[in-house]
């Protein structure tokens, strides 16, 4: 399952690109991916707030900010249900899939 469009993160618009897989060893659902370069973004974490709350249409998860890469974007994880809605699951046809 995947997810690549907009998303929120305290009050700011971003794009996303996020995955996530069922990892047997804990039975639990991780996803994660990359926030698209944005200063406020990398702000927060540079300031050192990790744990942040990550909402996709009406669908809000929490989420921990992981690190600024070399061209700004910032990685991002979860554990638990995916914060994309089950319509923008692969083969589904969503304008949030659109890039």
């Amino acid at each position: 399952m995947s997810y690549h469009g907009p998303a929120g993160i305290g009050g700011t618009t971003v794009r996303v690109h996020l995955s996530g897989r069922w990892e047997p060893v804990d039975g639990r659902y991780h996803w994660g991916g990359r926030i698209e370069p944005d200063p406020q973004v990398a702000q927060l974490l540079r300031s050192g707030r990790r744990d942040v709350e990550l909402r996709i249409a009406d669908r809000v998860r929490p989420a921990r900010l992981a690190e600024v890469d070399p061209w700004g974007g910032v990685r991002i994880t979860g554990v638990g249900e995916p914060p994309w809605p089950p319509s923008a699951e692969p083969g589904a046809t969503s304008e949030l899939l659109e890039e």
